[in-house]
Formats: structure tokens, sequence, C-alpha cells
């Protein structure tokens, strides 16, 4: 198998796979959107909110907002996120706070909740490691890619959401391909 970048920024990935197969290259799309371990906000706790949502929308809307995943975190930790804001004003995800620097929102841009004059919004908010395969907001990214007339060549894209670089989403999804081959075959082995 080969495999030539053609583009690769933090947010995309482009690459020709040539000398591999369909069942490969869609076993790497699978793993890249749905096994690799990412953080997202998984419960919500609010002390204050006089805005005119529910909690649970903003709740929702919480677990949406991509956050940056280093290596090194355990799906037993959990990094802690607060929020407190008043009105009038836009609250923006640059507005939630975490108790770990390594831990932010991977986009500072994205819009949480409209306050108008006297609204205010006091919350915590807990991120776990997870994968796409229990929820959509743990994916780190979109894969996709199309082949050939023969099958034999392929163009494979991801495009980052921004949690992890798309060229580190390639990489964490073959070293899950890599290890669960080699428990397969130590299986295969008794």
């Amino acid at each position: 198998m080969k495999i030539d970048v053609l583009e690769s920024t933090p947010f995309s990935l482009k690459a020709k796979i040539s000398g591999s197969s369909f069942n490969f290259v869609n076993a790497m799309r699978r793993v890249a959107m749905s096994s690799i371990p990412t953080m997202a906000i998984d419960t919500v706790t609010f002390y204050d909110n006089t805005s005119a949502m529910f909690d649970e929308y903003i709740a929702h809307r919480l677990g949406l907002v991509p956050l940056k995943t280093p290596k090194g975190f355990s799906e037993d930790d959990a990094v802690l996120f607060s929020l407190v804001e008043e009105g009038p004003k836009t609250v923006y995800s640059k507005d939630l706070k975490s108790n770990e620097k390594e831990v932010s929102v991977a986009n500072p841009n994205i819009p949480i909740i409209k306050l108008a004059d006297k609204q205010s919004i006091r919350l915590d908010a807990k991120a776990i490691l997870g994968r796409g395969s229990k929820s959509s907001k743990f994916q780190p990214g979109l894969a996709t890619y199309k082949s050939d007339d023969k099958g034999d060549m392929f163009e494979f894209y991801i495009e980052s959401f921004g949690q992890i670089p798309a060229p580190e989403i390639l990489s964490r999804a073959l070293d899950i391909i890599s290890a669960n081959v080699k428990e397969i075959h130590k299986e295969l082995k008794k």
C-alpha cells in the first residue's frame, strides 16, 4: 500500500491511496469517525438560567461545541468548564472556562445563547472522553473516500471539527486498527 499526501492542514487531509482495497479504506473511514476517543461536554449543572431558552436546549448546544483533545487522557478523566455571564450580550464558546489548560474550546466563536438585558446564566459542565459510535458529539471529524473505476486507487479525505488535527485523526485511526489486528492475532494463537 502507498499513501501520497496531497493536502495537509490542521483542519483537512487529502491523500491518494494505492495498493489497498475498499474494505481497508472503508475501515479507516469508519474508525476515524467512530472509534477515536474525543472530549465533549456530557453533563451540565445549571445554577442560574434566566434566559429565554430551556436548560436542556443550552446543554445540548454545549455538548456540540468541539473541544481540543490532546493525547494522555483516559476515559476515567473529566474536565470541568464553567460559564457565568450576564446580558445584554451574546455568549460564545470562548466564554467557557476550563479547569484544564490543554482541553479548551476548538473554535472560540460559536454562539451559544443571546442574553437580553438582566438575563443571566451560570453553570458548570463536565467533559469526558467518548467515541463517535456512542454519540456524534464525540466525532473528531468526517472522513470520506472515492475510488477510480478499477477500485485500486482511492482519494481519501478527512475534515476535522477542530478537536484533533486532521493528520492526527488518520494516525490515531491507524493505531486503533493496528491494535485491534494485534489483539485478534493474539486471540487466534490461543
